[in-house]
């Protein structure tokens, strides 16, 4: 039978395929546009799962802080490529997901998944699988944070949608914060003070510094105090506060904080891919370069 332009038009407009994938559909239902809009469904959610398995490492981190600074979020959504990350409908994918874990709070990603993406609408992972059958390209909601603050305010920065900060900060001013949250995402801290390194991490830094001490053949005395000195040094670059501050390097963030009367109580920092196995690039020296040129 003869299908109009009309029909494919509101047939796209409805499933967001392409033009010939939906005048094909409208053949095979016999203009039916309620089964053509089923069969590209059900193709779309196939489609899907064949791409399931390949790498999506680019995409883009959003963050989204309340306006009383109370409540924050951070979600990291995956595409295989950069080219797909700018489109329109990836953009407004992942804000929309970003509103929906500020809304609606979810205790996990599978909570957040079975949600609905707008009000009454379909789940986020339906309409993840659907954006994958249009585009053409594997497409994740790989993590996200949500934070209510406590003493302080909550602040964020981004970078180029790739690398994302939040932080608590008690005290100071806005802009404090705001150069607190790019110190972060520069530097890389693991945690804000000595308190929070984790103890794993702290013996294992301790085991090689040993090894490396006693390779110099000195007196135990000696090595204990090589190993406590190297240890202070490890310390003092891991924790936030321990860290020269990116835009005055001859002042740590603690005695930048300490001038302001200011107080981190906690941080999240999200980059784009982190741990994915992609083409290497360093964004944290793209923030750092950023920070000392401002």
């Amino acid at each position: 039978m003869a299908i109009s332009a009309a029909q494919v038009k509101e047939l796209r407009q409805r499933t967001g395929c392409g033009m010939m994938e939906c005048k094909n559909a409208l053949v095979e239902a016999g203009g039916d546009m309620e089964a053509a809009a089923e069969a590209l469904r059900k193709s779309g959610l196939a489609k899907a799962d064949k791409k399931a398995g390949r790498v999506a490492a680019e995409g883009v981190v959003v963050v989204e802080v309340s306006d009383d600074g109370k409540t924050a979020v951070m979600v990291e959504v995956n595409s295989e490529t950069d080219f797909v990350a700018k489109k329109d409908e990836f953009q407004n994918f992942a804000k929309a997901v970003a509103a929906r874990i500020m809304k609606d709070a979810p205790a996990d990603l599978e909570a957040l998944l079975a949600m609905p993406l707008s009000d009454n609408g379909a789940s986020i992972e339906e309409a993840r699988r659907g954006l994958v059958a249009t585009i053409g390209e594997n497409i994740n909601v790989r993590r996200f944070v949500r934070r209510e603050a406590g003493a302080g305010s909550l602040s964020s920065y981004l970078h180029g949608g790739r690398i994302g900060v939040l932080v608590e900060v008690q005290g100071g001013d806005p802009d404090l914060a705001k150069d607190v949250a790019m110190h972060i995402a520069a530097s890389r801290p693991v945690c804000v003070d000595e308190s929070g390194v984790p103890q794993e991490m702290l013996d294992k830094e301790k085991e090689i510094f040993a090894a490396q001490a006693a390779a110099s053949g000195k007196p135990a005395d000696i090595i204990e105090k090589m190993v406590s000195g190297r240890i202070r040094k490890f310390l003092a670059e891991v924790t936030l506060l321990g860290q020269p501050f990116v835009k005055d390097p001859d002042q740590s963030v603690g005695k930048l904080l300490k001038g302001a009367g200011a107080t981190v109580h906690s941080f999240d920092r999200m980059e784009l891919g982190e741990g994915v196995e992609k083409k290497t690039e360093n964004f944290a020296e793209e923030v750092m370069a950023q920070v000392q040129g401002s």
